[in-house]
């Protein structure tokens, strides 16, 4: 496992958006681990609770606080909630985000990667033109109304300051045609990179720096649940798509994080740790 040297974070807080379990959590953890204290959020709150937990087993503070991040008014209260206890904020992670996995999603997914990884002949999968008016604005409520109203909150607080590190999760499926199953993901994902070029170049004259990660597979436990039910051959297959073999751990993806949220010359770049799958 590659992880990445922790940034000093001491005196710095940071605020991580859909922190309840998988990588948001880790990425809690690990800013917490470098010295930050850490405000978390999420709609699921005994997870979030697990998260607080070990952000402050691993000897920081945290507040835990219940923002859906699709609603303007709780996503305010939180940052002001931010303010009252901890006076300040330097870092937000817009990890928060609908991903692809309920049953149909996983229809889809099969169905994908067969057609990438067997000799069939070439049609149209049909997703697309399949989809509801309700699944497609779903997940823009959440993935990139969510993002510019958590972004327009900190900047409130990091332009007057000039101080700040913003780092959005964007991923693989906004640049490249990977999750050709979820054009939905895929579409805000692609919004997620474009809106963090744009921001990024906005704000780096008030020392506010913006940047994205994009991550290939992650070894979450819902990921890890699917490939193990999968099967070995349909792993196999699906490895001749991804050159490194594996899935990324969410300690390697949260230790990119944590040095994106430090000290370093980065403006707008979009950082990609996805094991070859989009080179």
């Amino acid at each position: 496992m590659t992880q990445y040297q922790r940034q000093n974070l001491e005196g710095r807080i940071a605020l991580v958006t859909g922190a309840g379990r998988g990588m948001g959590g880790a990425i809690a953890i690990d800013l917490g681990k470098a010295g930050a204290h850490v405000v978390i959020c999420d709609i699921d709150m005994p997870a979030l609770e697990q998260t607080r937990q070990a952000v402050e087993a691993a000897g920081a503070q945290c507040l835990a606080l219940r923002c859906d991040v699709s609603s303007s008014g709780e996503v305010a209260a939180m940052f002001a909630a931010t303010v009252e206890r901890f006076g300040a904020l330097h870092i937000l992670v817009n990890n928060a985000a609908l991903v692809p996995n309920r049953p149909v999603d996983t229809g889809r997914r099969n169905r994908h990667y067969a057609y990438l990884t067997t000799p069939v002949p070439r049609q149209s999968l049909g997703f697309t033109s399949q989809m509801s008016d309700e699944e497609w604005h779903r997940y823009w409520d959440v993935n990139v109304h969510g993002l510019f109203y958590c972004t327009r909150e900190a900047l409130k607080l990091m332009e007057p300051q000039r101080d700040g590190k913003i780092v959005n999760i964007a991923s693989i499926a906004g640049m490249s045609a990977m999750s050709a199953h979820s054009p939905h993901y895929s579409a805000t994902k692609g919004a997620v990179v474009a809106f963090t070029k744009s921001v990024a170049a906005e704000v780096a004259g008030a020392n506010i720096f913006v940047n994205a990660m994009a991550p290939g597979g992650v070894a979450t436990p819902e990921f890890t649940r699917y490939f193990d039910a999968a099967g070995e051959e349909k792993r196999n297959r699906f490895w001749q798509i991804c050159p490194a073999g594996r899935l990324g751990t969410m300690e390697e993806y949260a230790s990119m994080v944590t040095y994106l949220a430090g000290d370093h010359y980065l403006v707008g770049q979009v950082i990609s740790p996805n094991g070859g799958a989009v080179i």
